[in-house]
């Protein structure tokens, strides 16, 4: 190999790793963006008198399968009435 394709190898390596570790600065910028807009959509619900606390549990439960959750809520009950709670 000559040192013309070796150069020339490193420079569209360079080039794309660069255009990778851009592409990640971008979508860092947008999530970062996202996540500014999810506070502002919870302090404004927070204001309307919701329980933000309980709003991300509602969010985190519909991410989820009903069966997954039946069954999580069956043992909860299970331990709590094992604890006489």
């Amino acid at each position: 190999m000559s040192d013309t394709s070796i150069d020339t190898s490193y420079r569209v390596t360079a080039d794309e790793l660069r255009q990778f570790v851009e592409r990640i600065e971008r979508l860092d910028a947008e999530k970062k963006d996202l996540a500014e807009q999810q506070k502002e959509v919870m302090a404004e619900a927070k204001g309307r008198g919701y329980d933000t606390k309980v709003m991300r549990k509602v969010i985190a439960l519909r991410k989820r399968d009903s069966d997954d959750i039946a069954e999580e809520e069956a043992v909860l009950e299970m331990y709590k009435e094992a604890l006489g709670m």
